[in-house]
């Protein structure tokens, strides 16, 4: 309470009852609007504690399934020093800026794409970037950018709990996020970074999906794990949400990221996440 009154201008005046209505209370709202131009129903944010788990991978076969379903869906690609969505959906910059804003670009299967490798001259130049600036790029993509009618808003974040997930909870109206990890034993630590920062935020989290999780001799379709035992059903149990599913590797997936055809694959290992998105009211 001392605390608070330190805080609060009025502090000389108020007392306990009176200053539960003290605007010094409220939370200060960080929310950017969106460009007028654009009617989004859901964000969605697809997160991991750590590097190299196949996050991008998995925001993009959500998207595509969502599509398949008919779905009006965009991934705002976040993630701005290792921008992998654009190769994945095969598409190209420059993205056509006017007055009102810029527009994304649309990959061959409808899915609208904005990345930082859509704005550069060279995508293979390196975006070497203080924390403060990427954040600021990636709140210029919701603002800036011209989204259109959108039924759902895919936002592919970069690893970790810094600047860029930080200012997306903040500043985006996030329903909810998506925590992808692998089968090793630290997932329960990198599972928790994530899901606790999501509660620190106020964001659900819809649940997590296990990438890499296995892989199927093409022989006799037994399956190996070749990362060691999976713990992500009692470490989902332990946090309370729900294992959104269970990704195989496969050859076939990195062909089709590499072709730029990751739209055409069609699996179901995503579908409980692909159901979970859906149920948002």
């Amino acid at each position: 309470m001392s605390e608070e009154r330190d805080n609060c201008s009025s502090a000389s005046s108020c007392d306990r009852d009176s200053c539960e209505g003290c605007p010094s209370k409220e939370k200060t709202s960080f929310l950017e609007d969106m460009n007028p131009m654009s009617d989004i129903k859901h964000v969605i944010g697809v997160v991991s504690g750590k590097g190299g788990v196949g996050k991008s991978f998995v925001t993009s076969t959500l998207a595509a399934k969502l599509r398949k379903q008919g779905k009006k869906v965009g991934i705002l690609d976040a993630d701005i020093t290792g921008p992998s969505i654009p190769k994945m959906f095969g598409v190209h910059g420059p993205a056509e800026a006017v007055e009102e804003g810029t527009y994304p670009i649309e990959a061959e299967d409808g899915t609208k794409i904005m990345s930082i490798n859509l704005l550069l001259e060279d995508e293979e130049k390196p975006v070497v970037w203080r924390g403060p600036v990427i954040a600021g790029a990636v709140k210029q993509f919701w603002t800036d950018i011209i989204w259109g009618e959108l039924d759902y808003l895919l936002v592919d974040m970069p690893p970790g709990t810094g600047d860029v997930p930080l200012t997306v909870f903040q500043s985006l109206p996030v329903d909810g996020i998506v925590i992808v990890t692998s089968p090793q034993e630290l997932v329960r630590m990198i599972v928790k970074k994530a899901y606790n920062m999501a509660g620190m935020m106020d964001i659900p989290v819809l649940g997590v999906v296990e990438n890499y999780s296995y892989i199927k001799c093409p022989d006799c379709g037994k399956k190996m794990q070749v990362f060691g035992e999976s713990h992500i059903d009692e470490v989902a149990k332990e946090l309370g949400i729900k294992v959104l599913g269970k990704m195989p590797l496969d050859s076939e997936f990195a062909k089709k990221a590499d072709e730029g055809k990751i739209y055409e694959l069609d699996v179901d290992y995503i579908d409980e996440g692909v159901e979970a998105i859906e149920n948002l009211q």
